[in-house]
């Protein structure tokens, strides 16, 4: 008769990840494994004391999980997969395993339609391998929010969404409300944000911080400090605190600037605690690349048009002497595009789409005639030819920006 052999599996060691409201096993290659019989009781327990689970075969031959320090899984982790996404984890006896991954195999993971610098995805996929805090910033409409997601999605790790800009409760937001029941009485109930910061390896999106009320940031201060990294449920001393997750990364999404009236001056301990990502503005070229990619039905001249119109308000709202004090942001351009893809005309789809964002004050003088006269050069009669081909020509002189004097 064989003898059972007791104690510890040594390779069926598992970390704990919430879905939900269910906790499931993840091998050490990153697999979501499912349960496998270890308990509920079991699986929560480890997940909130941020233990391990590993296999024990009992004296019945009967194999049953028990909670293990974390250093028993991490010692079995595997180098990181750089062919896809998937929860990535560094072997501690190789680093080149991280650089490679930083730089070779994170390049096939950032999506066609994000248009980002390799340069700048690469520090991003860094940051998030490292679990730093990140802050996007840039524009509105620039793609700060698209990176972050887009970011999530490669790497395949848990995420949360909060929108601060939105939040008029911070407290309840990132923290929970009491609440008074009959049968139960008094009670707390915890935020989602609380069940985010105790997922391992989570990604949680913090959108629009930049507008997000103070006491958000405050809430904020130790939960983003990377020496403390703990939420403290009450202000009361001795309150019950919440530990971040290991491997939680914080992506915050920021307008940073003058032309932002709705936004606060952020707090520099609140930004500190941050490293900064800028996004780029498209040029023409790029915008056209992007507009192609996502509507390839759509004329190319009309995507031009529309790439060239947005590169055109982009210079003149930069420039210290230019016309225009806003915009059209990539986000209104797709959404012009996609007017088109319709069957919007182009004067159809501006007027929906971007003379909106400029003012009408100052009548002819007005921001708003500057952008009209701006898509006039651009339209066309129904034979395709421009529309205004056949204005006087003394009438139709262009002033230095290129738009048509009328």
């Amino acid at each position: 008769m064989n003898e059972i052999k007791t104690g510890y599996v040594p390779n069926e060691v598992y970390k704990v990840e919430q879905f939900g409201n269910s906790w499931k096993l993840i091998d050490t290659a990153g697999n979501k494994v499912g349960t496998l019989g270890a308990t509920t009781l079991t699986r929560k327990n480890a997940f909130n004391e941020g233990k391990a689970v590993q296999a024990y075969v009992m004296k019945n031959g009967k194999k049953v999980f028990k909670k293990v320090d974390m250093d028993v899984y991490n010692a079995l982790v595997i180098p990181m997969n750089t062919d896809n996404g998937g929860v990535q984890f560094e072997d501690k006896g190789d680093h080149t395993t991280i650089k490679d991954f930083i730089h070779k195999g994170s390049i096939g993971l950032k999506p066609t339609e994000l248009v980002m610098t390799p340069l700048k995805w690469k520090y991003l996929i860094r940051s998030a391998v490292r679990a730093k805090n990140i802050m996007m910033t840039g524009p509105a409409g620039c793609g700060k929010t698209m990176a972050a997601k887009s970011l999530v999605k490669a790497l395949d790790r848990p995420d949360f969404y909060f929108n601060l800009g939105a939040t008029q409760d911070p407290r309840a937001t990132l923290i929970g409300n009491t609440h008074f029941d009959k049968d139960k009485g008094t009670f707390f109930s915890e935020s989602a944000f609380v069940t985010a910061i105790k997922t391992p390896n989570a990604v949680i999106l913090l959108d629009e911080l930049s507008r997000a009320h103070p006491d958000a940031w405050n809430i904020l201060m130790t939960v983003l400090d990377g020496g403390q990294r703990y939420l403290r449920l009450d202000e009361a001393e001795g309150s019950p605190i919440v530990n971040v997750a290991e491997g939680v990364t914080f992506i915050a999404t920021a307008n940073i600037g003058n032309e932002y009236t709705s936004t606060r001056v952020m707090d520099r301990a609140i930004l500190d605690r941050f490293v900064t990502i800028e996004m780029d503005v498209l040029d023409d070229v790029q915008e056209l690349g992007l507009l192609k990619f996502m509507f390839p039905e759509v004329n190319e001249d009309d995507l031009k048009a529309v790439s060239e119109i947005a590169h055109h308000t982009r210079t003149q709202s930069m420039s210290e002497n230019g016309k225009l004090t806003s915009m059209v942001s990539t986000r209104a351009s797709v959404e012009m595009a996609g007017l088109l893809y319709d069957g919007f005309e182009l004067g159809e789809a501006a007027e929906i789409s971007i003379y909106p964002f400029f003012s009408q004050d100052g009548g002819v003088d007005s921001e708003r005639t500057y952008i009209k006269q701006l898509v006039q050069k651009y339209q066309k009669d129904e034979n395709g030819e421009p529309l205004f081909n056949d204005v006087d020509e003394n009438s139709n002189e262009e002033n230095e920006d290129g738009i048509p004097q009328f």
